[in-house]
Formats: C-alpha cells, sequence, structure tokens
C-alpha cells in the first residue's frame, strides 16, 4: 500500500466523509455491541460510526502510523490499532465490520471479502464502500500519462495496485455466505475551486502509487504537470470559476446468515 498521508488525505475531508455517512445510515442493525473501521484512517469514519452507534465497543484499524496518530489525537476514547487486514485475526467476532474507501488497496477480494463476514458475529453485517471511477477521466488519465514511454516502465506496479471488481461480481460472491446483501451505487458531483483542485484531491488517494514510483521530485513534477493540463482538457469550468467533478462509489451491506434483527 502507499505511504499515507494525514494532512493531504484530510484536505478534503467533507467530500471523503459523506460516503461514510451515507453508508452507516443504510446499516439495518438495531444496537451493534461492537464494531471495527477497518482502514479507519484519520478517524473521520470512525467518527461518523460513534455518532451513530454511540452505545457500541467501537474500535479503528489501520495499516498507517501516520494516519492512526491523526485519529488517536481526534478521539482518545477510541481504541486504536495497526495491522495489515490481509493478515489481521481478530481477537472476538464483531457485530459490524465496516469500510470506508479502503479495500480497494487489498488485493484478491475473491478472498477477502468472505474472509471478513467470517469475522461477524451471528445477526453481523459487513458494510463497504469502494470507489468505482474507473472509467473517469480521473483515473484513465493518469493510467494514459503513466503509459507514456518515459513513465511506463516505473509505473506497471501502481497501474495494478488498485482492486475494484463489478457490482455482480461482489454479489455472486457474497450472495452463497450471507442472508441478504443490500448494493447501490451513488455519483457524488463535487463543486472544485478549480481543475488544479481535482489534481489535489487525486494525489491524496489514487495518485500516490505513481508519484512513489518515479525517482525523483523532477519527474513527479513532470508527470503532475503532463495529467493537470489532461484533466483541463476533461473537466470544464462553469460560468462561475468552479468545476464539477463527479465521482462514483460502490456501497454494499451483506447480513450474517444467521441474521435475525435487523431493523
Amino acid at each position: 500500500m502507499p505511504v499515507w498521508d494525514a494532512d493531504q488525505y484530510l484536505k478534503f475531508q467533507q467530500e471523503r466523509t459523506q460516503p461514510a455517512i451515507d453508508l452507516a445510515a443504510r446499516v439495518r442493525l438495531e444496537s451493534p455491541e461492537r464494531i471495527v473501521d477497518v482502514g479507519c484512517g484519520p478517524g473521520n469514519s470512525t467518527a461518523v460510526l460513534a455518532s451513530r452507534f454511540p452505545e457500541a465497543d467501537l474500535r479503528g484499524l489501520d495499516s498507517s502510523a501516520d494516519m492512526l496518530e491523526t485519529a488517536r489525537a481526534s478521539n482518545g476514547e477510541i481504541h486504536w490499532f495497526q495491522a495489515d487486514i490481509t493478515s489481521w485475526e481478530p481477537d472476538e467476532k464483531y457485530d459490524l465490520i465496516f469500510s470506508n474507501a479502503v479495500l480497494q488497496w487489498v488485493p484478491d477480494h475473491q478472498a477477502i471479502f468472505p474472509r471478513l463476514v467470517s469475522f461477524l458475529k451471528p445477526e453481523g453485517a459487513l458494510a463497504v464502500q469502494l470507489p468505482s471511477h474507473f472509467g473517469s477521466p480521473l483515473h484513465q488519465c493518469v493510467v494514459e500519462v503513466s503509459e507514456l514511454p518515459e513513465w511506463k516502465e516505473a509505473t506497471t506496479n501502481a497501474r495494478r495496485r488498485l482492486a475494484t471488481e463489478s457490482r455482480s461480481f461482489y454479489y455472486d460472491l457474497l450472495a452463497p455466505v450471507v442472508s441478504q446483501i443490500d448494493l447501490w451505487e451513488t455519483e457524488y458531483i463535487h463543486i472544485m475551486e478549480s481543475v488544479e483542485a481535482i489534481l489535489e484531491w487525486f494525489r491524496g488517494t489514487g495518485l500516490r502509487p505513481y508519484l512513489e514510483a518515479l525517482p525523483d521530485d523532477d519527474q513527479r513534477v513532470r508527470f503532475e504537470t503532463e495529467l493537470l493540463a489532461r484533466y483541463r482538457d476533461a473537466y470544464s469550468t462553469q460560468a462561475n470559476g468552479k468545476v464539477l467533478f463527479p465521482f462514483r462509489r460502490l456501497f454494499l451491506v451483506a447480513y450474517d446468515p444467521n441474521q435475525g434483527s435487523v431493523v
């Protein structure tokens, strides 16, 4: 996974937190006792869960020490811990396993999603949000730039880093092991100050593997300059100078086979 910068990530905190609010609102559990926020980042999504389920024993898991440091500063009462999602073995099962915009960084969804379901208590739920922007100019332009001769070899692994499948993939994967699946997609239209702000947004997440793959700052600047030129062609400016930035996300809530008292 890339090296995460909590300050960079939180430059667009409102936009990044709204999907967590929407996902938590759709979880139909009456009073989950034990919740873990898998890939909690700087704690913004965990704060949503604390508000939605104030009586729960809430924990935040992340692989980044920088993110966890910011999370701990935001709320010292929550149990924050560092772990790798792919090898994490919880000491107890959970009523709700929540993951907002994280699992796209984790390979082998064929294995990881059923594995997370296996960590649920009876009547528990797995709630996941994944970016679904891979057909958009945001993603396609960075792939095109990375495939230019100057950077193609260095960025080979970066192009393979993100892993998100289709909605039908997740349905077919989970339907045999859960009792019910809620699936939906939302396209958020973010109002950005400029095209440069779109680049700044992506610098905090999906652009990181590409920039980290380049050997020096000079190459990173040239890579971003080329990318920004393509974004200017792809995203038009409104009459007031703002830029409309669509961003699609996939949501799912899967309920344990033994679920009974969902509301």
